[in-house]
């Protein structure tokens, strides 16, 4: 499928030297006994090779956001078929210059345009059932018809390890993976437990206070996308916002 890459060591000597990189550091991290990453699904994920991944470009380039968009329709296609941790990893090849000056507020604000410029060239209408308000308890974002959590890490995360990679990354993982993981509440409420303890031990920052339950009265989706180095966060969602300057200049 054109955009997605499955992993496997020969596959990898076909990549480009930063693909290559990005995949070794992001392997390694995953792996890791000595201090395991801190999201238990995403570590069962990688072990079963349910996840797929994409080699994009530089986070600032308008042309970014269409192989964005290509790489997601591609992996909506065919992700119900992958397994039931699947989620896609996409690498942004950043450049050293956008390394060198980029604070994580400014990843933050490329994240919520991208995010946003998704929406503006996607196919598919909004869900009927879905709220399209992020600021309700249940809002999500969707593209090509299916409902994503989405994750981002930036080289500019310090404290937050477990917000951290090389290179600005997204994890994006269906709806429908999260739903069949809470389809047990007990064995969630024990993964959940976990992942947190893993997280104190993981960051040296306390565990954000944004991060909540889908679907809970004081949750939202959208706060826990992209959590700053601290424990602060933005007042307002600028999905909209962004998403209208988008409509007005086509």
């Amino acid at each position: 499928m054109k955009g997605l890459y499955i992993d496997d060591p020969l596959g990898r000597n076909q990549l480009k030297e930063w693909e290559k990189n990005a995949i070794e550091k992001f392997s390694t991290k995953m792996s890791d006994k000595e201090k395991p990453f801190p999201c238990i699904p995403a570590t069962i994920g990688f072990s079963k090779n349910q996840l797929r991944y994409s080699f994009i470009g530089d986070p600032r380039e308008p042309s970014t956001l269409y192989e964005l968009a290509e790489a997601l329709s591609s992996y909506t296609e065919v992700s119900r078929n992958i397994g039931g941790y699947t989620s896609l990893i996409v690498f942004y090849e950043t450049p050293e210059d956008m390394k060198d000056a980029y604070q994580v507020e400014d990843y933050e604000q490329t994240f919520w345009k991208h995010l946003s410029g998704l929406r503006s060239i996607d196919q598919f209408d909004w869900p009927e059932d879905l709220p399209m308000d992020p600021h309700h308890p249940v809002w999500e974002f969707c593209f090509n018809g299916e409902q994503y959590f989405m994750y981002c890490a930036t080289p500019a995360h310090r404290n937050r390890k477990s917000r951290h990679f090389d290179e600005m990354l997204l994890a994006i993982t269906p709806r429908w993976v999260l739903q069949e993981f809470n389809k047990s509440p007990h064995f969630a409420k024990g993964i959940k437990q976990q992942i947190r303890k893993r997280l104190t031990a993981y960051d040296s920052a306390p565990i954000h206070p944004d991060l909540n339950s889908y679907g809970a009265e004081d949750n939202f989706e959208w706060r826990q996308y992209f959590l700053r180095d601290d424990d602060t966060s933005l007042a307002k969602c600028p999905y909209h916002r962004i998403l209208n300057l988008f409509k007005s200049n086509k």
